[in-house]
């Protein structure tokens, strides 16, 4: 796929931190717009420390975000870690996408889709929607089967079906890696269609899950409220999260005293 025209970010940061190639929400919202006003595909994919935990461990999960057409920094050690290497980025959260994509799509006539979470999130979610843009055009909600494959004959009816309802943007709620990938497989198979990772996000727009309140997100404690909310769940992923970070931080150092002059900031 493209690669995003919306990387100005400058130097090079180390690793995966590279794999970010739009540098704010207003640069994403602009770039996807010009996309569906003509008609074509594109991915979506939001960059946070546990995606890169997991495809360090998982190359198939790497090769899928190399391939997106837009990544955007999901989580503020992202961010960090990018300005640190000497490149000026914003947090663009994959779950407060939804409305402001949703917005375009209805101000160019676009059918949407989703695909992820269950049947009761999808109804739910499309009714919220419904309420709050009564134009807009809901042509599939599918909740694929317990233990989706994205790489299997399921996953390419699902497609299929995509391609099939004339939707032009389609939000993946199904976690990583499934998600990522899945959304590359689309390009092929749904080409049309713009493909978006958005996680747990239809579930916090349907209620059936809850986000951390805005002064958390705030003042970036947003894991930590979550790590409180469900520690057995979450404990192990934010401990490997954490322990990646030191080598992350050291390389972007290492960028940032290679890029920037000597009396630069």
């Amino acid at each position: 796929m493209i690669k995003s025209e919306c990387n100005q970010m400058g130097a090079q940061p180390p690793g995966e931190l590279a794999l970010v190639n739009t540098h704010s929400q207003a640069a994403l919202l602009e770039g996807l717009a010009d996309n569906l006003a003509r008609g074509q595909g594109f991915s979506v994919a939001t960059l946070n420390l546990d995606h890169i935990v997991k495809m360090r461990s998982n190359p198939s999960f790497r090769a899928a975000y190399e391939q997106h057409s837009h990544v955007v920094a999901d989580g503020n050690p992202i961010v960090w870690l990018s300005r640190l290497a000497g490149n000026d980025i914003e947090l663009v959260p994959g779950s407060e996408l939804i409305q402001p994509l949703v917005e375009v799509a209805l101000r160019q006539n676009v059918p949407i889709a989703m695909l992820g979470a269950t049947q009761e999130t999808l109804d739910a979610t499309g009714s919220v929607l419904q309420d709050t843009f009564p134009d807009l055009q809901i042509v599939a909600k599918i909740a694929p089967p317990f233990g989706f494959d994205p790489d299997g004959d399921v996953a390419a009816a699902c497609l299929e079906q995509i391609n099939a309802s004339g939707a032009g943007l389609c939000f993946l709620a199904l976690g990583a890696p499934k998600q990522e990938q899945l959304a590359i497989r689309g390009a092929t198979l749904a080409p049309d269609c713009g493909f978006v990772s958005i996680g747990a996000g239809l579930d916090f727009i349907a209620g059936h899950q809850t986000r951390a309140p805005r002064w958390a997100r705030r003042i970036a404690m947003e894991w930590l409220w979550r790590l409180l909310s469900s520690p057995r769940r979450l404990a192990k992923r934010y401990w490997d999260c954490i322990a990646i970070m030191p080598g992350l931080a050291w390389r972007a150092c290492r960028v940032r005293a290679r890029t920037v002059p000597p009396g630069g900031k």
